[in-house]
């Protein structure tokens, strides 16, 4: 792909403006190709929040959006390759590591990786994204970087599946993102619906490398995923919330998968680790009382990752805090439990939804920032009920204690936050 030297000045003079407003203003030079400009200012802007390290490399070209929607952050690809670098250094046998990526898309998560091998292979079935990456893994592992231990890095424009069908040797790790939009653009989330299907591949995937590693849906429970691919094969699972939202769910897959088996939920820099034999898959143990649920008491929310796994069980356990009720998903403790992996806070009231009680103790508070656990009414509808504004200092908790009571928890941010 050939881009004048005038739509590079271009990109570099306009990088920060508006791209609608330059559309609508055009470019008084003719060899601008101003709709490639556009989509290059574009994606830098996308870029610097997704990519922030790419922004400092000059002529690095960004794909039409959809692409950049799809890929991943630079957070999780350096998480990837921490994952991968870990797997080497446990399995160092003296022979050159390889990396292929069946699913290179952006190559966002090959690039980061692939530092950790000593050749790493990105295949692409897309032509034009295919071109893109090409030119833009020349920039990010320059010819000169080989000298001091960069990876080789080979490209292929190919189906994915192709390539593994015909693939000789063996790769220390295989890489696979499936596409998850249908033919018609809308999203997927079973396994057996994103392209490509691995499920009919598993063993060809398995015979080929030492390690597979999947990256599949955050919608996906964990557990069915692992039972679809096969429990056997499964030595670990990453469950990967960035900023309180969950993005990644990545399974790690080996022939000779040991029997220790790890749950890894990731949240920013927290991370919790269980393993399959220690997790429950129904809730054990006790559960609080409203004795417990009292204002001076302190509330916990796990983070996303934890929640989307389901660790309630051994959440209380760890942390020693108990359950409001079975599908609440709120602790409570009348300690500050400063390490616990979430959000805490300090319970100042506690309101049923009887209508004196909300008028004296819910409607004074003007305002309050509200989420529902197990409880019958949604956020806007609890608003609307209790004529509250959005934001403020208070929080607000809806939710369902364990003796079926629906209740409204005021509380304020623990001041003796976690660290």
């Amino acid at each position: 792909m050939t881009i004048s030297e005038a739509t590079w000045q271009f990109v570099r003079q306009h990088a920060s403006h508006d791209v609608g407003q330059l559309a609508l203003r055009g470019s008084k030079d003719a060899s601008v190709d101003l709709p490639m400009a556009l989509q290059l200012i574009q994606g830098r802007q996308l870029a610097a929040r997704k990519l922030p390290s790419w922004t400092a490399i000059d002529r690095l070209i960004y794909p039409p959006h959809l692409s950049l929607e799809q890929c991943s952050s630079e957070q999780t690809a350096r998480y990837k390759a921490k994952i991968t670098g870990a797997l080497l250094a446990k399995g160092s046998n003296g022979k050159s590591s390889k990396l292929i990526d069946l699913t290179g898309g952006f190559g966002v998560d090959f690039s980061f990786m692939a530092h950790q091998f000593a050749e790493a292979v990105y295949v692409e079935c897309q032509p034009e994204l295919f071109s893109i990456v090409q030119q833009n893994l020349q920039l990010l592992f320059p010819p000169e970087a080989a000298d001091a231990g960069a990876p080789r890095i080979s490209c292929a424009c190919t189906d994915g599946v192709d390539f593994l069908r015909q693939l000789e040797g063996h790769a220390s790790l295989i890489f696979l993102a499936p596409a998850r939009r249908n033919e018609h653009g809308g999203r997927t989330y079973s396994i057996s619906d994103c392209t490509p299907d691995v499920l009919p591949l598993m063993d060809q995937l398995l015979q080929k490398a030492d390690h597979v590693l999947l990256k599949l849906s955050p919608m996906l429970d964990w557990r069915k995923a692992v039972a679809d691919v096969g429990s056997q094969h499964v030595e670990q699972v990453h469950i990967i919330s960035v900023a309180g939202e969950c993005k990644e769910l990545l399974l790690l897959l080996s022939l000779h998968a040991t029997t220790e088996k790890r749950l890894y939920c990731v949240n920013d820099d927290s991370t919790e680790v269980f393993t399959f034999n220690d997790i429950s898959s129904s809730h054990e143990g006790v559960i609080a009382t409203e004795a417990h649920v009292m204002p001076g008491a302190f509330l916990y929310e796990p983070n996303a990752s934890l929640m989307k796994a389901g660790v309630f069980t051994e959440l209380a356990q760890r942390y020693g805090v108990l359950p409001l009720a079975p599908n609440s998903h709120l602790f409570v403790s009348p300690l500050s439990v400063q390490a616990f992996p979430g959000r805490s806070f300090l319970i100042t009231d506690v309101s049923t939804m009887n209508k004196q009680e909300l008028k004296q103790k819910i409607l004074p508070l003007k305002q309050a920032n509200i989420s529902v656990r197990n409880f019958p009414l949604s956020v806007p509808e609890l608003r609307r009920k209790l004529k509250l504004a959005d934001g403020g200092s208070h929080y607000l908790f809806a939710t369902t204690l364990s003796s079926g009571d629906h209740v409204l928890l005021v509380c304020q941010k623990n001041p003796t936050p976690n660290s």
